[in-house]
């Protein structure tokens, strides 16, 4: 398993995997959506506030565009039972 490296600015916290061409792949445990890159670890908190603000408007905008669900009248079906005597 790759090591990473657990990072935490009191409000934040994140997974920093060094990359293969240098810097790091960023992820946060609080948000699996969280995917960055960054050079530095200074970078990587403004990257990761920047993508959760992108991922938040996204969200925001996902719910606007969403179709409004409303109930439907369902048709009560409604039976009789008329008994005959047979004594007519």
């Amino acid at each position: 398993m790759p090591k990473h490296y657990t990072v935490s600015d009191g409000e934040l916290v994140l997974f920093l995997w060094p990359a293969e061409e240098g810097g790091y792949n960023v992820t946060s445990p609080l948000d699996p959506a969280l995917i960055t890159q960054a050079e530095s670890v200074e970078e990587a908190f403004v990257m990761a506030r920047d993508a959760l603000e992108l991922l938040n408007e996204a969200t925001v905008e996902k719910h606007k565009r969403a179709p409004k669900r409303t109930a439907k009248p369902r048709a009560v079906r409604r039976s009789t039972r008329i008994s005959r005597s047979s004594a007519e």
